[in-house]
């Protein structure tokens, strides 16, 4: 037997790599019947008489797992929001985060499409780069044609499996192109009519980049809360954590209720109005989901 890692999920068959090799595997029967599916990240052990017949014989227990993508084992998010084209969301980009911090997934943050913004409009991303700088994350202001925002991109991805996260069109795959052209992932330009891009990527593979494994996925298809719990909300906001123990309530939610250390800190503008007011919006939205039965 055989340990590797999955970097490939296609047509039924799990591609491993183990000491620079890969084989093409198949699940064995058992998994159905205790219905566990392979993902790719999972460390595996297998057997292969050769590189195209082999089988998984167990997955070893996972450090976190994503459904949409299905993916495993992973170290870090790498959040590209573009700063135009489709337009700067911070909402979304807030969301992306609370999606990642909930796994205990560390996240950096690449703003991209730097190079096709006026002075102003430069301005207003770096002080969100501040802003989120602040809080604790690494945020890249990147363009493809700047190579030194390329090089900080890749110093953040060496020996770590990295999972990329952002909506479509704001330029993932153009990114990973940038770093490694022999990747020559698919990228479409924007659909001008829907303001975004088109999905280019179909299955989730890990690809050997800078020293480390990335993941290119079809994507975050579900942004919703769904397997958030509300007390869990304000561990996801790193700035909320640093000053909730001097709350007058344990288990506050930084909401209604009184002597709120998170709210002083937004009242005298130590903690962004922007995010907290981001914050109640996804709150509302755990209190009023539908159950689900």
């Amino acid at each position: 037997m055989t340990t590797g890692k999955i970097i490939k999920a296609l047509s039924g068959f799990y591609y491993v790599l183990a000491e620079g090799e890969v084989y093409q595997c198949r699940g064995r029967g058992n998994f159905r019947k205790k219905k566990v599916t392979p993902l790719v990240g999972d460390i595996v052990e297998f057997k292969a008489d050769n590189k195209e017949e082999g089988y998984i014989l167990s997955i070893e227990d996972r450090k976190n797992e994503f459904v949409r993508p299905p993916i495993s084992n992973v170290d870090q998010a790498m959040i590209v929001t573009s700063a135009i084209k489709p337009d700067f969301n911070a909402l979304l980009l807030d969301r992306f985060l609370v999606l990642v911090e909930a796994k205990r997934i560390e996240p950096f943050i690449v703003i991209s499409k730097m190079d096709q913004l006026s002075d102003g409009e430069i301005e207003e991303m770096e002080r969100y780069r501040d802003l989120y700088e602040g809080i604790g994350y690494g945020v890249v202001l990147s363009s493809v044609s700047d190579e030194s925002s390329i090089d900080q991109i890749q110093s953040h991805l060496a020996e770590r499996t990295t999972v990329i996260a952002g909506q479509s069109g704001v330029g993932k795959s153009s990114i990973l192109n940038s770093i490694d052209p022999r990747l020559a992932i698919d990228t479409d330009d924007i659909s001008e009519s829907l303001g975004r891009g088109k999905h280019t990527t179909r299955h989730v593979e890990l690809y050997e980049i800078s020293g480390g494994l990335v993941a290119d996925t079809p994507g975050f298809s579900s942004l919703e809360f769904g397997d958030l719990e509300l007390e869990q909300l304000p561990e996801c906001f790193p700035e909320f954590v640093e000053v909730q123990n001097d709350c007058k309530f344990r288990g506050c939610l930084h909401n209604k209720e009184p002597k709120c250390a998170v709210k002083t800190c937004v009242e005298e503008g130590s903690i962004s109005k922007q995010r907290y007011d981001h914050y109640l919006q996804f709150l509302d939205e755990i209190q009023n989901r539908k159950p689900r039965y």
